[in-house]
């Protein structure tokens, strides 16, 4: 990007430079306030561009599939059960892309900023750790706000509790980021590792189970495929685990929300497990489950819950009559407690609470293929990267490792996930796009 005056500059780097770096404060407030910067970050972007006449920056192949989905979403809602909200929701998904394109040109003409962002993420996760301990601890965090339910912490989100889904999700990002800007072993650095560790045990403390899965799971990544974290990351999971032992045997309270009441959900026990003498196949669903029945007497096991479960049967069932185009975007919840297709009192939501089956269910076949070609582009990238790591060679840096191990929690299928449609995790997702395209010049900073 050229700028032609101090006053350009202001206008189309630092305002933007400003409302990217807040971002980790503005996702705590709410999806109001963030949405709000994307949306500004990528209105000025584009009035840049218009100005100096050079839209170069959107020639990139990835740009172009993401075009494809969104207009393939907007005819989706135009002419499949048409309500504001879906176009709405499909209209405006156009910002997401344009963002990623600004931000990834803000990285390439000057990438010294993304310090700013460091220091603001690794500010909110000291404060959030801080906060959420000492409302673990005390009962109310410092503003002497309390949690919605008493056996989870949920700091500053309140009623909201979404603060293990806040740091699960940025916890890959902001780790990777130390590795850039904080080359040297120093006090910081340690300081830094100190609050991983603390930040882990506090995800385990809000009692938000996918965002428990997630850690783990990144954790595992980056342990796999790495190439100088291994042994960094592997102190920081079990001394996170570490603690959280010491909790659960001080009080039980946090294990029994992660495990007891999650096998408590599922409906699991060894009685309820019944193996097929012919097959040898563990039966774990009941006849009476498939029955779409209220009064079922819990005999089989449920896909986390029997509410995710009749979620999900509820959304297959759109599925199977509205094959190619779904019942159209954010539709689920307009169409779940139709007879034909609602299961129980339990299968409405405003959405499925899994991304493979919302996108299946809302945008058919040809929206699922997006996701597919999505999720099989990045598998095939892993497995290049995991094979050439047995011959020495690597095709990804740490860096990059830890970012896509941000973008797998998003794409690992078998897990509740929130609304696909939802701005507040749809701005966290699209965060980690310009770091991936942009790792090498990160790496100059």
């Amino acid at each position: 990007m050229i700028f032609n005056s101090i006053k350009e500059k202001s206008i189309y780097y630092n305002l933007p430079v400003l409302l990217f770096s807040i971002l980790p404060f503005s996702l705590i407030t709410g999806p109001l306030l963030s949405d709000f910067s994307i949306s500004l970050i990528s209105i000025l972007f584009l009035i840049y561009c218009k100005k100096h006449k050079n839209f170069s920056f959107f020639n990139n192949e990835y740009f172009y599939i993401f075009i494809f989905f969104w207009l393939y979403l907007i005819v989706n809602s135009l002419i499949n059960n048409l309500n504001f909200d879906s176009l709405k929701i499909s209209f405006f998904y156009i910002r997401y892309g344009i963002f990623v394109i600004a931000i990834t040109a803000l990285i390439n003409t000057d990438a010294k900023f993304i310090k700013y962002f460091f220091y603001c993420i690794f500010t909110c996760f000291t404060i959030l750790v801080i906060d959420g301990f000492y409302q673990y601890f005390v009962g109310e965090n410092i503003l002497g706000l309390k949690s919605q339910n008493i056996h989870r912490v949920s700091s500053f989100f309140h009623e909201e509790l979404i603060l293990g889904s806040y740091l699960s999700r940025l916890w890959p990002i902001f780790f990777g980021l130390t590795l850039i800007v904080l080359k040297k072993k120093n006090r910081l650095f340690y300081f830094v590792i100190s609050i991983f560790i603390l930040s882990e045990a506090l995800i385990f403390l809000s009692g938000d189970r996918s965002a428990f899965f997630y850690i783990n799971f990144s954790a595992i990544f980056v342990i796999v495929l790495a190439k100088n974290l291994q042994k960094l990351r592997i102190v920081t999971l079990i001394c996170s685990l570490f603690i959280i032992t010491i909790i659960s045997l001080i009080n039980p309270t946090a294990k029994e929300r992660i495990i007891d009441i999650t096998l408590k959900d599922m409906n699991v026990s060894i009685d309820k497990i019944r193996i097929d003498k012919n097959s040898k196949v563990m039966n774990f669903f009941s006849e009476k489950n498939k029955n779409d029945n209220d009064n079922d007497n819990d005999n089989g096991m449920y896909i986390f819950s029997k509410q995710h479960t009749h979620h999900y049967i509820t959304a297959y069932k759109m599925f199977l009559d509205n094959k190619i185009l779904g019942v159209g975007v954010k539709n689920f919840r307009n169409f779940c407690n139709d007879e034909k297709y609602n299961v129980s009192i339990l299968s409405c939501s405003t959405h499925p609470h899994n991304t493979y089956v919302q996108i299946l269910s809302e945008t058919g076949l040809i929206g699922f293929l997006f996701l597919i070609l999505i999720l099989l582009y990045f598998c095939s990238y892993i497995m290049l990267h995991l094979i050439g790591k047995f011959k020495g060679r690597y095709y990804f840096s740490d860096f990059d490792i830890c970012v896509l191990s941000g973008i797998a929690i998003y794409l690992f299928p078998v897990i509740p996930t929130g609304n696909v449609f939802n701005n507040w995790l749809n701005i966290i997702f699209i965060l980690y796009l310009p770091f991936l395209l942009c790792s090498k010049n990160l790496s100059k900073i």
